[in-house]
């Protein structure tokens, strides 16, 4: 098992490839954008979602999970925050680019619109 700086490096990256696939998923970015405007309860977020409450219930415990989001309880209901409010600077950054690659982004044949294949959890 190598420990040296090559090994270091890569499990940083690791760790970074699997937030930026976080943030590939488009219902987790929808949710995770709404909530960058500030807490939603999960009828708000079913909305956004355009999803079934029992569907974004289960992104909401995958996003808990992973440490993105949590939830108080509020009356009879839950609400929902970021709990990196980095993640708006990040959406801030991913919108500059969009605006500056145009749509050379989306029509990338790998992973553009037409090439996106989402995993739901």
């Amino acid at each position: 098992m190598t420990t040296g700086p090559a090994a270091v490096h890569r499990a940083e990256l690791a760790s970074a490839a699997a937030l930026f696939r976080s943030l590939g998923d488009p219902t987790w970015l929808a949710i995770l954008r709404r909530l960058a405007v500030g807490p939603a309860r999960v009828v708000e977020l079913v909305q956004v979602a355009g999803l079934a409450q029992s569907t974004v219930s289960r992104h909401l415990a995958c996003l808990r999970d992973c440490g993105l989001v949590a939830s108080e309880p509020v009356g009879r209901a839950s609400l929902f925050r970021l709990t990196q409010p980095a993640l708006i600077d990040v959406f801030t950054a991913a919108q500059a680019v969009l605006d500056a690659t145009g749509p050379a982004a989306t029509g990338c044949p790998a992973f553009g619109i037409d090439g996106f294949a989402p995993e739901t959890p």
